[in-house]
């Protein structure tokens, strides 16, 4: 779907021009750009995730949110992430949140460079962000950016079969979240 935009767009207008669309748009800063749909990977990877998190977060102050509500990031950006963990209440009526404390993106071939780099300096840039996590749809494999004493560090989740998530007490073995998932080992040596 291509449309033109005539001059680039604030952050607030965004958003009163995106509620009028029949389709969900993400904002890169200046303009929009229209959300594509997904695999049954990806579905099956949200549902575990949203699944396993929401489970083990009962009881708490935080929940987890699917890809339904926006996040504003960054100095001017506003993205549907493909779920996220929040630690304050949320207005009922609320279609913006501003103080993500988890965000979760799904990698597949289309957008797995922007959500690696695009995304990844917007989620840094979010001061509420404590850990940024990236699952691999087409094998298994996690990476995961988050605040050490201030500084945003990257490590792949290779040797631990657990995703720690100590900002919201919460342990995930990452075996769980590829649950009703198999891959060929083809796949991961490119044969």
């Amino acid at each position: 779907m291509n449309q033109s935009f005539p001059k680039p767009m604030s952050l607030i207008e965004f958003h009163a021009w995106e509620e009028q669309q029949p389709i969900r748009y993400e904002f890169n800063g200046a303009s929009p750009e229209a959300m594509t749909g997904g695999t049954a990977a990806h579905a099956i990877i949200q549902a575990n995730l949203a699944l396993a998190l929401g489970t083990r977060l009962r009881g708490t102050p935080c929940r987890f949110i699917g890809n339904d509500l926006k996040l504003n990031v960054g100095t001017n950006s506003s993205r549907y992430a493909d779920g996220f963990v929040i630690c304050s209440p949320i207005d009922r009526k609320a279609t913006v949140i501003n103080n993500p404390v988890v965000i979760f993106e799904v990698l597949s071939p289309p957008n797995a460079s922007k959500d690696r780099i695009v995304k990844n300096r917007e989620y840094e840039e979010t001061p509420s962000v404590k850990r940024y996590v990236m699952i691999e749809q087409d094998r298994i494999g996690v990476t995961v950016f988050s605040r050490d004493t201030g500084d945003w560090k990257g490590e792949l989740i290779d040797k631990d079969p657990i995703l720690r998530m100590p900002e919201i007490g919460v342990e995930v073995p990452i075996a769980e979240l590829y649950e009703g998932l198999t891959f060929d080992l083809a796949d991961d040596t490119g044969g």
